[in-house]
């Protein structure tokens, strides 16, 4: 059973070691996306990418994001799968934040529309430098 407070360790578990291969990763989350988790009101996914200066260096995110809401409290936390790129000239014009609430279909249907972005393709051509999985509070 997995609930808010164990996603975070549930999904790292998942992961495991490949923290490199955002493919592999890729599928893990979507794995994950669909299970039920005890306390969510509804499934709220995110795909979102692009170059920000977050600690002071630009550099190119692609980020898988499953957001919680509480059903108890009304609480928001989001559990990130975090790529960090070095930010080359092929991404300067990706940017996309394409959210599942805001998609009228299946979660598959979405899954398949997020692999077919530009957004999505052209990082898996290189390598990340980082890899951060992370819960927070919104």
């Amino acid at each position: 059973m997995i609930t808010i407070a164990t996603a975070e360790n549930y999904l790292k578990n998942k992961i495991g070691d490949n923290t490199n291969d955002v493919l592999k990763v890729w599928e893990e989350f979507k794995a994950f996306a669909k299970e039920d988790v005890v306390g969510e009101e509804e499934k709220a996914i995110l795909f979102q990418c692009g170059i920000f200066n977050f600690t002071g260096e630009k550099l190119f995110y692609f980020d898988l994001v499953r957001q919680f809401t509480d059903i108890e409290d009304g609480n928001m936390q989001q559990l990130h799968c975090e790529f960090v790129f070095n930010p080359v000239k092929e991404f300067k014009k990706l940017k996309v934040s394409e959210w599942y609430f805001n998609y009228e279909g299946e979660l598959d249907d979405y899954f398949k529309k997020v692999e077919n972005l530009k957004e999505f393709k052209i990082p898996l051509n290189y390598t990340p430098v980082q890899f951060n999985i992370f819960q927070e509070e919104v």
